[in-house]
């Protein structure tokens, strides 16, 4: 025989803060005129919905002057352009008006090598059981570059999220490692890799480190939040959560043997 104890845990709230999750990928072989940039607010850990920010006045300009303006569809939170113009190396500035208060962000557009070939090993892992994926790509050489990349299993939508440098490896044909114990033969793997600035880059390298399965605990307090590139104007303590960033990105679809 065997009891259970019902324990409530009583966590503390806080003020909700706003969440600025607003990433304009130009996917090679695209015009990257469509982006969309999503607005919600934090809510309590127990929470199952996650509360959109609607009603706010979204823009991104650029260094030619131009305005794109981010319109809401039905008071989800997601802001919508289809006009944008992507530059490689533009510089980008995000505007946000939400509850009478402004918030803004600087980023740079930044380029990435296309993804060449994949490898796969069946035999991966402590126990043999996993597939390893290697996804190849050549590092343009004397230039610093900083990688974002993205294993989607389509079957399970299940993503996985790794960040690369080129500090050892300059100037050289590398990959990007991914590891599933759930891929199952002709399953659809989507890898990206993301073109992303050395700012972004150590703020995911944080994020990752702090969420990483093996060794992160949802209860567990952090040393310090993760502030991203977005600031209040006018109410620097009321800070937003999220990232502003602009990256080319290559897409690579592979077929699991």
């Amino acid at each position: 025989m065997s009891c259970e104890d019902v324990i409530d845990v009583e966590l503390q709230t806080a003020e909700p803060r706003l969440v600025i999750d607003a990433p304009l990928n130009w996917i090679k072989g695209t015009t990257g005129n469509y982006q969309r940039i999503t607005l919600s607010l934090t809510a309590p850990f127990f929470n199952d919905d996650i509360p959109p920010a609607s009603g706010a006045t979204v823009f991104v300009s650029d260094a030619f002057d131009n305005t794109f303006n981010f319109i809401e569809e039905n008071e989800t939170g997601r802001y919508i352009n289809d006009a944008f113009i992507p530059e490689i190396n533009g510089i980008y500035h995000l505007t946000v008006i939400y509850n009478n208060e402004v918030y803004t962000a600087t980023t740079q557009l930044m380029p990435v090598s296309a993804i060449e070939f994949v490898e796969q090993n069946n035999g991966g892992g402590f126990s043999g059981d996993e597939t390893e994926i290697k996804a190849y790509y050549t590092d343009p050489a004397d230039i610093e570059n900083y990688y974002l990349f993205e294993f989607i299993n389509t079957e399970t939508n299940i993503q996985s999220l790794e960040v690369y440098d080129d500090e050892f490896t300059d100037g050289n044909q590398i990959f990007a490692f991914h590891s599933d114990e759930n891929l199952n033969p002709n399953a659809i793997l989507e890898i990206r890799n993301y073109g992303i600035t050395q700012r972004f880059y150590d703020y995911m390298n944080i994020l990752l480190q702090q969420t990483d399965e093996e060794t992160a605990d949802p209860f567990e307090v952090q040393p310090a939040t993760v502030r991203g590139n977005c600031i209040n104007e006018a109410n620097p303590s009321h800070y937003p959560l999220g990232y502003f960033r602009a990256s080319e990105v290559s897409i690579f679809s592979y077929t699991v043997e």
